[in-house]
């Protein structure tokens, strides 16, 4: 049973979160302030943390940052704070998703289960892999291989990057990447998408993709 780690000082919307997931199947613990927070992370195993921003003591922004420095447990955010540049900001710490609130609680589920998907692995297993130049993408298990080396990606990074290796020479527009990559009913400024292609640029290659004055982005064609 996968265990989710709920972070919310709001207890009304606490309780549904972690009841709604229970219904599901996971096993849920749950924390109403950022020390509490990492007390239970370090005490526990978990699959995957939902956090608020607007948590008192330790702030989500901290809370996610401690233990993106420890470890790769995914981390959600769930917040009010609807805004760009707290969005950046998440994303910047290594969020793998942003939820704003008011939320549907069938599309946390869905997000929930789509970024345990990505982190399932095994060993005893065989996955497709996409090769472009020195890249290797494994996109059951969400991984990136570059020039031998395992580099660490958002979900949204990952699938920005999938999308144009997949295509290589396509030209994607921001708009195509927001329609493609982002829930319908997000209200998501289109320049989130420059902040994910310059940190994709800083972890996979400043050469790997190409900006195309007034249209989008690409990455060249291969010979192969």
């Amino acid at each position: 049973m996968k265990k989710i780690l709920v972070v919310e000082d709001e207890l009304e919307i606490r309780q549904l979160l972690a009841n709604y997931l229970r219904n599901e199947g996971f096993f849920v613990s749950e924390a109403e302030d950022g020390v509490c927070a990492m007390e239970l992370f370090d005490k526990e195993k978990f699959d995957l943390v939902l956090l608020d921003i607007l948590i008192p003591k330790i702030d989500g922004f901290g809370v996610c940052e401690l233990i993106k420095s420890k470890s790769d447990v995914p981390v959600i955010f769930l917040s009010a704070l609807g805004d760009e540049k707290s969005m950046l900001k998440g994303y910047d710490l290594l969020a793998d998703d942003y939820v704003t609130k008011p939320f549907s609680m069938p599309i946390v589920l869905r997000k929930v289960k789509a970024v345990l998907r990505r982190e399932q692995s095994s060993s005893n297993e065989e996955y497709a892999r996409i090769c472009y130049k020195d890249i290797v993408m494994i996109p059951d298990l969400m991984k990136v291989i570059v020039n031998g080396n395992e580099v660490e990606l958002t979900s949204k990074e990952f699938d920005i990057l999938l999308t144009l290796v997949k295509n290589p020479g396509r030209i994607y527009t921001r708009e195509m990447l927001l329609e493609m990559l982002w829930d319908y009913n997000s209200l998501v400024d289109e320049r989130i998408i420059d902040s994910h292609i310059k940190n994709l640029r800083h972890k996979v290659g400043e050469g790997v993709i190409e900006t195309v004055r007034r249209r989008g982005y690409r990455v060249e064609e291969t010979d192969n």
